[in-house]
């Protein structure tokens, strides 16, 4: 479960995200999956308050739900200018295998291969 950059960029009140994201886990859960979290950062200009109390958000549910929290996947394509699209919030078709690897790389330790 991971919210995008435009879901984050609405300017919700935490609260708001926070509960949004608990119905998502709950309705993952009440299906018999097994739901991980994604954090992911907001830009700094929505001030150090707001971004500390989004940021809380997912280790908190992390916790609450017993689930893998996985970091945010943008931290090392925003470092690259050629990877990003000109809206500076999305990832470009350039940074898609770069992406690709970093998810397998995350998800690979949390994959059951008892089957």
């Amino acid at each position: 479960v991971e919210l995008g950059g435009n879901d984050g960029l609405r300017g919700f009140q935490p609260q708001q995200t926070e509960q949004t994201l608990r119905q998502i886990l709950q309705d993952v859960k009440a299906a018999n999956a097994e739901p991980l979290l994604m954090q992911i950062r907001l830009p700094a200009n929505y001030g150090r308050r707001y971004n500390e109390a989004f940021s809380a958000i997912y280790p908190k549910l992390a916790k609450e739900f017993d689930v893998p929290l996985l970091p945010f996947f943008m931290e090392e394509v925003y470092l690259k200018p050629q990877w990003m699209q000109d809206d500076g919030i999305h990832p470009n078709r350039d940074a898609q295998p770069f992406i690709a690897d970093w998810m397998a790389k995350q998800l690979q330790p949390l994959v059951n291969h008892d089957s």
